[in-house]
């Protein structure tokens, strides 16, 4: 027997987030592929969409949705359908496809690139990087971005941005430099609980041994940071690309010329920081007063 809607939320909400992305094309394309796999070997083990949705606990509207190409199954769906079709491990091989399709296409872009990166320098003038947030304080980030996201893109966003961070699972891990305002650890977004969870994050993270975490001091009187967030992303065959608002009107970089204003900028703002000793200190001391 069909669930009802409501046990059908609880187990697959209809959560815009998860639906394809018209702007990303091969996106679209892996998971119209995969809805036109899973119908085939639905159809030919002779069952009706109304059974399959039963069989699976799922509801039928969402069934054709996934066989349509404009949902994005999840990979429990998959793993359902593979048993119910017994297929042996063919449909759930296709998580991997479908992996990707459930993040925005400029977020896939990054995560690529920092896949590849063996050097990773940042400075952020109004935020903390991505790859340092918690999943509490990207939540409240996502939230408060105006014109406002629906729920469903906050939870795929917010997704996007957690997947990003196996880049400190990597067996040959990059290294990793970050510079943060300290006036970005002090301001409560989330509420305090939230910025309490972000600065034991930070304290965790900025100790690894491939990671440099920095705090530029708000009462400094010199700031080589005044054009902007610096962003650098060198890679093992010694090409790089690097973006700031102050180079190039903020589009991505490759030129040596370009990347020497960069690095040099970069290194000033290092060396006007406080140390990485000193900054875990202040971090701890922060996180203390919250």
């Amino acid at each position: 027997m069909e669930r009802s809607t409501a046990a059908e939320g609880e187990r697959e909400p209809e959560e815009p987030g998860w639906e394809v992305d018209p702007e990303d094309e091969q996106g679209a394309a892996i998971v119209a592929f995969v809805g036109r796999q899973l119908r085939a070997r639905r159809e030919a083990a002779g069952m009706r969409a109304a059974e399959f949705a039963a069989a699976m606990g799922y509801g039928e509207g969402l069934v054709y949705k996934v066989e349509g190409g404009t949902r994005i199954p999840r990979a429990e769906y998959l793993d359902k359908a593979d048993e119910v079709l017994g297929a042996g491990g063919s449909v759930a091989a296709m998580k991997g496809d479908v992996a990707e399709a459930r993040y925005p296409k400029r977020v896939r872009d990054l995560a690529r690139m920092e896949a590849k990166a063996v050097d990773l320098q940042w400075y952020g003038a109004h935020d903390i990087h991505g790859l340092l947030q918690t999943e509490e304080y990207m939540r409240a980030l996502f939230e408060m971005r105006q014109p406002a996201y629906t729920s469903g893109e906050v939870h795929r966003v917010t997704a996007a941005r957690l997947a990003r961070q196996v880049i400190f699972e990597r067996e040959h891990a990059p290294a990793l430099s970050f510079v943060l305002e300290e006036v970005t650890l002090r301001r409560p977004l989330g509420g305090r609980m939230v910025l309490r969870g972000q600065l034991e994050r930070l304290l965790h993270i900025g100790q690894l041994r491939n990671v440099s975490l920095q705090v530029m001091p708000t009462d400094l009187e010199e700031h080589a940071g005044v054009d902007g967030s610096i962003t650098m992303l060198k890679f093992g065959d010694g090409t790089a690309v690097g973006r700031s608002p102050g180079v190039a009107a903020g589009r991505p970089v490759d030129s040596p010329k370009e990347l020497r204003v960069l690095e040099l900028r970069y290194g000033m703002v290092r060396a006007q920081a406080l140390t990485p000793r000193e900054s875990l200190a202040f971090v701890g001391q922060l996180l203390g007063e919250t």
